[in-house]
């Protein structure tokens, strides 16, 4: 029992599960906290005209009158059954809302992290070919400005930009399905996943860059070197194949970070995403639905997080042999 305990692949189980439980322990003190509830929200200064009768059926209705502690456990027997809960906006469930938004957001996600990688490492790559040459400064000061500028803005200023003296905006025609419709997909999720790429290209510039200078002064690249290999070749099989771990490390980290951080860009498009669905249930105060669409996220982020250990054995023989 205890040498299954210790297995790498059962700590992580546990480390993952303890994760979740302190995501949905943390989101439903923190709903409860901000002030308001699901019956003001929806009644709005109409709730000050509710006698004691009426709100007491309303918070019974909600499920609002019961103990916190109640509320809490009821939530998670419901969420071990499939159950995740009601929404009253949008008049369905919770899990049906749930698997119409996350193929959107991880949609946007793929895109955004290929186009980040195809601009990141190849600046990287760059400018740590020449350190502190102008080629390297020119690639700083691309990450720097991908680091300081906000998404909305950019996606506020691109999009009006386009709309204005180019009328293009497919986002405006409503949402296509990759299924129904690719070509006009591909329209409406190209500006969104250019402006969540153009953040994200900056930390996997820099990762990369910073990686390269430490494999390039190893021993094993100047022995290759002086060997005769040619210098691309010196850069892509040798290199770049040692400086994965810590790139696919930062990609990870900010491709799990898309499925829940993009909410803004998939308001500014209209896209309807999963973050967009947390932010509409903040703002109408449904707790079912922010409660589990954010637990959805956490697990989300708990499983790209778990390949990308896995993705280490692949590319790098040292941690296999660990």
């Amino acid at each position: 029992m205890r040498t299954l305990a210790r297995h790498p692949a059962v700590r992580r189980i546990v480390t993952a599960l303890a994760t979740l439980l302190g995501v949905a322990v943390v989101v439903f003190v923190m709903l409860r906290a901000i002030p308001g509830d699901q019956i003001t929200a929806n009644l709005g200064t109409e709730a000050a005209a509710l006698t004691p009768d009426q709100r007491a059926d309303l918070e019974a209705y909600y499920g609002l009158d019961r103990p916190l502690a109640v509320q809490f456990f009821s939530w998670l027997g419901n969420l071990a059954t499939g159950n995740l809960g009601w929404s009253a906006r949008a008049q369905t469930s919770v899990l049906d809302l749930t698997v119409n938004a996350l193929p959107v957001t991880l949609e946007l996600a793929v895109l955004s992290i290929v186009l980040s990688l195809l601009i990141g490492i190849p600046l990287g790559m760059l400018s740590a070919s020449r350190p502190n040459s102008p080629r390297d400064a020119v690639g700083q000061v691309i990450g720097l400005a991908g680091l300081s500028v906000p998404a909305f803005l950019l996606a506020t200023a691109l999009l009006s930009v386009l709309a204005s003296r180019f009328g293009w905006n497919p986002n405006g025609e409503g949402y296509a399905r990759l299924t129904k419709d690719p070509a006009l997909n591909l329209q409406q999720m190209a500006l969104p996943a250019a402006v969540l790429a153009f953040g994200i290209a900056a930390p996997i510039m820099r990762t990369t860059r910073s990686a390269v200078l430490e494999i390039r002064s190893q021993d094993f690249v100047r022995t290759t070197r002086a060997k005769g290999v040619p210098p691309r070749r010196l850069q892509v099989r040798h290199v770049l194949r040692n400086a994965l771990v810590p790139i696919v490390t930062m990609t990870g980290l900010q491709f799990g970070y898309l499925l829940g951080g993009a909410v803004v860009v998939e308001q500014v498009f209209s896209l309807p995403g999963i973050g967009r669905q947390v932010l509409l249930g903040i703002q109408q105060k449904e707790y079912a639905t922010v409660q589990s669409t954010v637990l959805v996220i956490a697990l989300a982020f708990v499983v790209v997080n778990l390949l990308t250990d896995a993705l280490y054995r692949v590319i790098d023989p040292r941690v296999r042999a660990a």
